[in-house]
């Protein structure tokens, strides 16, 4: 929402807003930009008939007072993604989803535009090198990249965000269970994959990840321009993995098996939006991924830290397996956090099971404190050791236990992986910088 709201603001609308709390980067990124509230909490006095329109995120509820008052004066009230949808209908839509994969598809399309001079409006969830924000909106580019979320709208419209922005080319990167909470069966998880398929332009394409059974056999129900795609040729040279191409092999900073995917899923819109091949290439080799995305956040004398968003069981079992084949001959250790209400629910966590077991050495970090937040039971140590099929791995539910547990492990030639859609409990960089000193 700051960077819908710092978008719009360099678009030259008048911004306010409202919120209970707001921490940082938001916090001070908004108060830069003299976009910060002056007290925090909700004040129905804010709305008036001058406003154009309200924007509502996740965060407030049905019963907020100033939505309440919006409503009752007839003021419209936007979702986030319909106010998206809005800003882009004169456009030609790109929308990036799938269960996994679709900030780093998002990400590359970007990259390889800017490299190319094309200019195009977006939305992504992730910070990106180069990009001042993660929301960009103008009334000049041609196209809208946007990623496409299946997570509920907004509290008063309880359908997946993607359905609202009806792309002209959609991807499907994959489907793999997640967000139990409300979507409680696999089946009902994979329709909203279906209604997002029906949504596509008249005329529009689907570019699909032809690696996925579940993913193929929706393509399979419709009739419109579908393209699929596999994982990128590759070839690797003294340990540099490099793509194969027509006319020469290209170096590139990302690796692992779903970032071959990752590239030909972009390879695919970007040929549909016009980008040469050659233009493609030039830009690929120089992404150096999105924010928490794999990311090297630490190195030092053999020692490399990752830190990665994975939280559903595909992009753990992407991400660990990625890692051990870039480092066959390296120590590796994963730290994962239980952090979604999918994860942290004992009816999900066989889902885990196999996905830890390329490490070396396992934690799974879960804090008693998280689960009563989402008002479920707790897990003894034994079952989350079950689901994950790993009778040796260590259960761990402080920042100060992590620590610990990592002072007192060889880290020597190791790869360590803090893997989460969390901060293991306020983890900073300063904490790994201390700790490998």
């Amino acid at each position: 929402m700051h960077n819908l709201a710092i978008a719009l603001h360099h678009k030259g609308d008048t911004i306010t807003g409202s919120d209970d709390e707001i921490f940082e980067p938001s916090k001070g990124r908004l108060k830069q930009l003299g976009l910060l509230p002056e007290e925090f909490g909700w004040f129905p006095s804010k709305i008036h008939t001058g406003l154009d329109a309200v924007i509502l995120g996740m965060h407030a509820k049905a019963d907020n007072p100033e939505l309440l008052k919006a409503q009752q004066i007839g003021v419209p009230v936007f979702s986030y993604p319909e106010f998206l949808y809005e800003q882009s209908k004169h456009k030609k839509r790109v929308v990036i989803g799938g269960s996994h994969g679709k900030t780093t598809i998002t990400a590359m399309i970007l990259h390889v535009l800017k490299k190319a001079g094309i200019e195009a409006d977006y939305m992504v969830g992730a910070q990106l090198e180069g990009f001042e924000v993660m929301v960009k909106l103008s009334d000049t580019a041609q196209w809208m990249i946007i990623e496409g979320d299946e997570y509920l709208t907004s509290p008063i419209d309880r359908v997946p965000k993607f359905l609202h922005y009806h792309p002209h080319i959609a991807v499907i990167s994959g489907i793999g269970w997640d967000h139990v909470n409300v979507f409680p069966t696999f089946e009902n998880y994979l329709h909203q994959f279906r209604l997002f398929i029906q949504a596509i332009e008249k005329g529009g394409s689907l570019i699909y990840s032809a690696s996925d059974p579940e993913v193929k056999k929706l393509a399979a129900e419709v009739e419109m321009e579908k393209i699929p795609y596999y994982a990128h040729d590759y070839a690797l040279d003294n340990g540099e993995l490099k793509l194969r191409t027509a006319t020469a092999n290209i170096p590139i900073e990302v690796f692992g098996n779903h970032n071959l995917m990752n590239i030909s899923a972009a390879l695919e819109v970007c040929r549909k939006m016009g980008v040469a091949d050659t233009q493609f290439y030039d830009a690929i080799g120089s992404f150096m991924g999105a924010s928490r995305r794999l990311e090297r956040w630490f190195v030092k004398d053999g020692i490399t830290v990752f830190r990665d968003f994975a939280h559903a069981p595909s992009k753990l079992q992407a991400t660990v397996s990625a890692l051990r084949d870039q480092y066959p001959n390296h120590k590796l250790v994963v730290c994962y956090e239980l952090h979604t209400y999918s994860s942290l629910s004992e009816a999900f966590i066989d889902h885990y099971k196999q996905c830890l077991n390329p490490a070396d050495e396992a934690v799974v970090f879960y804090d008693p404190h998280a689960v009563a937040i989402k008002k479920l039971a707790l897990m003894s140590h034994h079952r989350i050791r079950e689901g994950f099929g790993k009778s040796d791995l260590s259960v761990l539910g402080s920042k100060d236990e992590l620590l610990g547990y990592l002072r007192s492990s060889n880290l020597q030639k190791a790869v360590l992986a803090l893997m989460s859609s969390g901060s293991f409990n306020g983890l900073e960089h300063e904490d790994i910088v201390e700790l490998f000193q």
